[in-house]
This record gives C-alpha cells, structure tokens and sequence, in this order.
C-alpha cells in the first residue's frame, strides 16, 4: 500500500483514498465555475507520492522531496491544453503558482538536472507513477461533452488578467479540498474515521431580513435625526430594495456621506440574494477602523456566536488574534480560511491582493467568492495605478463565477472612463449600472453647508489664520493633511483658548484614546458646550460626528467632499459652514505624492471655475477623476505589473500587486487612562508571548508605525517584539511611557532616549 500520509490513530491513509476524496471535494468547491478541471486536479495533485522516495520520506528515511511536479506532468500528458489549468494548480499546491508560459519547467529531465528548489524527484519516471496509480484503481475522467476551459479561451483572446483568475479560482478549489481532506485525516475519531469540520451557516436570506427589518424599526424609533435626513435615509434603503431585483451584475451605489449606505447596501444585497439565488455577502471596507464599526451593526442585527459565527471578520489584526490561540485552533480560524461564512467582513487590501496572489494560504478563499455579492464601501480609496487590473478582475468575478459587485461612495470615481483598458485584461470591461436615479436628487436635498473657498486666485490661508478664526468658533473642527501640521494647529490652538473642550485626533493615538475623545466630542457636541476638534483624515470616513463648523485644508477633491460631511451631519441646523483654506507654500504637505496630485488637479479644477466648486455635483467628480486618472497615468502598461500579466507570471504580478507599499507593526502604547493595563500587556506580552487573548486586549491599546520606524531605534530603547513560539508576530511594545501624550498620542522623539535617563 502506498499512504498519503503518516498514520493517525493506527490508520494510515492510501493515496488512492486521499486523491479520491479531494478530487470529490474539489468537484463541489468549483461547482460553479469548473468542476471537472478541478476533479482531475484533485485526482493529480498527489499522483507522485507513489514514488518510492515519498514514502520513505514518510518513514523519515529521506527529505527534501518534490511529489507535486510530477503529477502537473502527467496530468498534461493525458488532456493536453485542456489540463493546462489543472497543471499549474497542481505545480503551485505547494510552492504557490509559478508561470503559466514556462510549462517546459515541468518536464521531468529538466526538473531531475536543476531543480529550481534543489529537490529531488519522488520517482525519475513518470511512467512509473502512472502505472501505479492506475493499479491502485485511478482513473483520468474523459471530459463532458460540450465542457471547454474558460482558461484556454481567456489566453486565447490574449485576456490574460482573467485567465490568471480562472486558473487561482480552481487553485483555490483543489487547495482547500487538499487542506480539508488531509485535516480530516488528521482528525480522525478515536474509531478511526475521518472527522471533517463542520461547514460554516448557510446565508438564511429570509430569517436574516426579518431581523434587519426589526433593526431598522428600532433605528426608527431612536433617531434624532432631521425629518428630512430621516426621509433621505428611508428613500435610499427604498431605492436599494427596489434595485435588488435587476439580473447579477456591475453596480455602483453613489450617495452622499450620513444617507446610511451602510444600511442601504445590506438592504440590497440580502434581497438581491434572495432573488438570485447568491450564497455569501462580502463587505469590503478600506480601514479597520470602519471594519470594527461595520461589523459591530451588522453583528447587532444577525447575532453573535464564536462558534458558529454569521458575520466573519477576516483582516490582518483578527489574523493574528486567531493564530494565536494555540495548538486549539480556534473555530473562526478555520472559516477564516475559506471564508465559509454567511457575511464576510474584510479589508480592500485582504481582498484585492487575494485575487492577485500565489500562495496557498491567501488563495485559499477564492472559490467561495464565486456566487456572492460584493459590497466595497469607500471605493474612492482604491489607488488610481492599480485600478484598471483591479476592475479587470471584478468584472471576471462577475462574468465568469457568478458574482454581483456593488462599489459605494459619496465622491464615485470616473470608472467607467476605463472601460476600454479593462476590456483588454476581461472581456466584459467595465460597465457598471448606478443603483441610485438622478430624479432622486439625494446630494440637492443634503446641501446643508454653505461651503467658502479661498476665491478667485485662491489666496492662501495659515494655520495661524484657522486657529484665529477657530477661536472664535464655539464648536469647530478642523482636518488636515499631514500628524505634524495637526500637531502644530492644536498647539496654537492651546494658546488661544482654554484646554478643557479642545481635543486632537490622530492615527498616533491608540483606538481606546480616539474612541475617549470621540465620546467627549459627542457629549459636549450635544450639550451646547465649547469643544474644538483638531483631526487628521481619521475622522472622515466612518466617523460618525457632527460640527456646525468645519475647516478642512486643501486635498483630493474626495476628501473635501468627506470633510464636508461632517459639518451639519444631521441636519439640525439651517446650514453649516464649511471652510476650505489653502496653506502657503512652507505649510502645505501631504502624506504621498499621490495625494498631492490628487490635490493639484483639485486646484486646476477650481482655477478654471473662478475659485470655487460644487461638492455635490457627481458630474464635478467626474470630470476631477478622469483628469487625475489621465495625470497619475494609470493606463500605461508599458511595465511592472502588467509585463507579469502579459506572461501569466503569478508569482511576480503578486510580488507587484500591494495596496499599501509600506508595511505596518503593531505597537502597544502606554495610553495614560489605561496605563495599568498597557502594563500588565507589557509584562504578559514580554514575558510569555503572543497569545489570543493577549491580542485581544492589545488591539484597542496599540497604533501602526511603518516598519522603516523600526530603523530609528538604537538597539532596544523604546520597542520590543512581543514573539510566538520564538516567532516574529509584527507585534511590538513601547517601552518609554514618556513619549505618548495625553493629548497628541505616541510622540517618538527624534533620537530616542535611553530608558530610564
């Protein structure tokens, strides 16, 4: 007998068993899409531990052995072009995908000469292999008639970027049918029977909508808002309900800030399921911060339930909370793997660079993509130089695996205006239907700011000049663009008026910390009492808060409009005032050039309209996004990505494809009110490591840095990595509590000083 796997529980597993059992699960998973490539896949993937040196291997008799490459070969052999697909899936189950146009890297001679890896062979002869998977009763299924590869007729008409999403959409079928299969063989019950994990809840459409009905009625009830910002509210959620019933397919939803999109989108997609037949919603949000927000709501109206659980955070930070756990992995962890969950809740960097990735652990989920509906709120924050792949591959989600893709904002970008360069990438290209109709007119009916714009020659404004009229203001925010000029505002601020009601708020100051300053905001919004409010961008998006005056310095055209919507949120006032100042040259900054061209072209824009611009105008946006797409050059494809795309290069386009270019640590910080508990984290994290619970009670006590901060630390003065197991984790604590400001949150001094000096 040839095993696939060592023995558990007196048992061990045939490899004919274990081949079996992932093809027929492999089947199930790419249902939708391709189950007979994914069948002979999940037949091939282990056809090479029949070799002799695999099983000596499981003796621990030999190392260093490829048992994957081999049944790629074998498997071209047999179906040629049309196993193309299911090659690469079974090259990559391991070592993640390669290329799919240097198939010749299979060849067994090529492979036993130079192995890219220095491995060796489980058996030099394919043959060999062959004829005894072939005893042990293997077949290699003939293909139904009339099934052809999606794949080959994507590279065929030269779509590359889909065919790329063909081929990791099956990868994830057959790989999470090999980890499913060998996890149940693992966890064997004490007779010996394979013990599969329980599956995840179903998306029950109609008992999930009762409950939201029953949410929306309490909302009702509760709200303080504005009849007519009520009303807009209740028109939105009508709209989405109505639109619910168009076919599967590209949507966007644009509607203005504080019109409860949030709501209205979940109103869409539950009823759109229900109509379609859709198994899965996936929410896909740009910061953790709405993460938290979102999943709260939604957790309120579904429930909660660690085990069984109907909405599934999966992002960085729930990542490492799960892993931590233990050698008693924890059941969200499990789902987290595939996404086997009713509603998925996860970041646009999770899920974009999902669809552009190679290795098995992050293509794991794709298969359960297929089928759902996709909800991207705040799409504005997609990086103009990724988007025309990443549209490309949202309109393949929607062609070929069955998805409906709903992209939300206030400010939505001029997508449509790249239709023809996603069309060279996906078939369909991108047109999209808008859910909301003009005769709605839901941005006339929230103009509650009267907004004042630096004029004609757009004279310029210092933070000397806003914090002056900010004094005079009893209740005011103000957003900049850049940690160092919020800084500076709240300081010339404190010189001007009492401390008590002035407030900062930063992404340097740890979510305990922005969520205190958030409630003293509310309170003492609502009771009438003085309060100023010194923000970064933080508190545009997701934030919930409501000032009758706002300044916001010059940005994307995006940003103002989201500033904006925070000045009279709720309507209670006539009208709100909302200033735009532009800084001198010595004061104006921004976080990356991006941003910075972003508001040049803002500033074209107001040029040539005599200094002022209509925030709710969706035709301005229009106009702005296709003038900045033209200026970041987002179509050319001359190289990087697209020259990995255009040779179906997983493993570079993956190395390419990253939302964010500079990485993040976690860093627990010594917030005074909490100090007592950043001490004992300290002590537990230090002393014993990473655990669960430990990330936990870290995350509301902990701000990101960029990893290159890590360089300007001299030896070990003010971070230490908190480890697991002796692993790195991408946790770190601050060890100097003389650095983070009640008021302006972790300072980190330009040389850093020695602990206890």
């Amino acid at each position: 007998m040839y095993s696939a796997h060592s023995a558990v529980k007196g048992r061990e597993e045939p490899v004919m068993e274990h081949l079996a059992r992932t093809a027929q699960l492999a089947k199930e998973f790419a249902s939708g899409f391709a189950p007979f490539e994914a069948e002979i896949a999940g037949y091939g993937h282990d056809i090479a531990k029949y070799g002799e040196l695999f099983q000596r291997r499981l003796h621990g008799e030999a190392s260093g052995i490829d048992h994957w490459s081999l049944g790629a070969w074998i498997l071209l052999q047999h179906y040629k072009e049309t196993g193309l697909a299911a090659a690469l899936a079974i090259q990559g189950h391991h070592i993640g995908l390669q290329s799919g146009r240097n198939i010749d890297s299979l060849r067994p001679d090529v492979l036993a000469a130079c192995h890219p890896l220095k491995l060796v062979l489980s058996e030099p002869d394919p043959s060999v292999l062959e004829k005894r998977y072939i005893a042990d009763g293997g077949v290699f299924p003939s293909p139904p008639p009339g099934v052809s590869s999606r794949f080959l007729r994507d590279v065929q008409s030269q779509h590359n970027l889909a065919a790329m999403l063909d081929v990791r959409m099956l990868f994830s079928a057959l790989v999470d049918a090999d980890f499913i299969a060998t996890e149940a063989h693992f966890n064997r019950s004490e007779d010996g029977t394979y013990k599969y994990r329980p599956p995840g809840r179903t998306l029950a459409v109609d008992q999930a909508l009762a409950r939201l009905d029953s949410h929306l009625a309490e909302i009702r009830a509760k709200s303080k808002a504005d009849p007519a910002v009520r009303a807009l509210r209740e028109d939105l959620q009508r709209t989405c309900m109505e639109a619910a019933d168009r076919p599967p397919g590209l949507y966007t939803l644009t509607a203005p800030t504080g019109s409860g999109k949030t709501i209205a989108m979940l109103i869409f997609a539950l009823r759109h399921a229900l109509r379609h037949g859709l198994r899965r919603i996936i929410v896909v949000l740009p910061f953790l911060s709405i993460i938290e927000q979102t999943a709260a709501v939604y957790r309120s109206i579904f429930g909660e339930d660690d085990l069984h659980p109907y909405v599934l955070e999966d992002h960085s930070l729930a990542e490492v909370e799960t892993c931590a756990k233990g050698p008693d992995e924890s059941r969200a962890r499990l789902l987290a793997e595939d996404w086997d969950a009713p509603v998925i809740i996860t970041t646009s960097v999770r899920f974009c660079e999902s669809l552009f990735a190679n290795r098995p652990s992050a293509c794991r989920k794709l298969h359960n993509i297929a089928g759902s509906v996709v909800l991207w709120d705040e799409v504005q924050t997609l990086p103009a130089h990724l988007a025309v792949p990443t549209l490309a591959a949202l309109s393949h989600l929607k062609e070929a695996f069955g998805c409906s893709v709903v992209l939300s904002t206030a400010t939505q970008p001029a997508f449509g205006s790249l239709s023809a360069h996603v069309s060279r990438h996906a078939p369909a290209g991108w047109e999209a239907q808008e859910i909301v109709p003009p005769e709605l007119g839901l941005f006339r009916r929230v103009q509650r700011v009267r907004v004042h714009w630096p004029g004609e020659g757009l004279r310029t404004t210092t933070l000397e000049e806003v914090a002056e009229k900010m004094a005079h203001c009893p209740q005011a925010l103000a957003i900049v663009n850049v940690k160092r000029h919020s800084r500076k505002l709240y300081k010339l601020l404190a010189e001007r008026v009492e401390k008590k009601g002035l407030y900062h708020l930063s992404t340097d100051m740890c979510p305990a910390h922005r969520t205190d300053v958030l409630s003293e905001v509310r309170s003492r919004l609502e009771a009438g009492l003085e309060c100023r409010l010194v923000s970064t961008q933080c508190v545009e998006a997701g934030v919930d808060i409501d000032f009758p005056v706002v300044f916001r310095a010059w940005g994307p055209l995006e940003a103002l409009a989201q500033a904006a919507g925070r000045c009279n949120r709720e309507g209670h006032l006539a009208e709100g005032e909302f200033h735009v100042f532009l800084p001198p040259i010595d004061q104006e900054a921004y976080p990356d050039q991006t941003y910075s061209a972003a508001a040049s072209e803002v500033r074209k824009l107001a040029l040539e309209r005599g200094g002022t611009l209509d925030l709710q105008d969706p035709a301005l946006f229009l106009d702005y996004y296709r003038e900045f797409y033209d200026l970041a050059n987002v179509v050319n494809e001359d190289k990087g990505l697209f020259e990995f795309i255009k040779t179906c290069n997983f493993a570079e386009v993956a190395e390419r494809y990253h939302l964010i270019d500079n990485p993040t640590i976690n860093v627990l910080v010594p917030y005074g009110r909490r100090i007592d508990e950043y001490r004992e984290l300290r002590q537990i994290g230090l002393n014993q490591g990473l655990s669960r619970d430990w990330v936990h009670r870290a995350r509301r006590l902990a701000v990101s840095l960029y990893r290159s901060a890590e360089g300007r630390s001299t030896g070990d003065d003010w971070l230490e990595p908190v480890k697991y197991r002796g692993d790195e984790t991408g946790w770190y604590v601050y060890l100097d509590d003389r650095d983070y400001s009640e008021e302006l949150g972790l300072i980190i001094p330009d040389v850093p000083r020695v602990l206890g000096a």
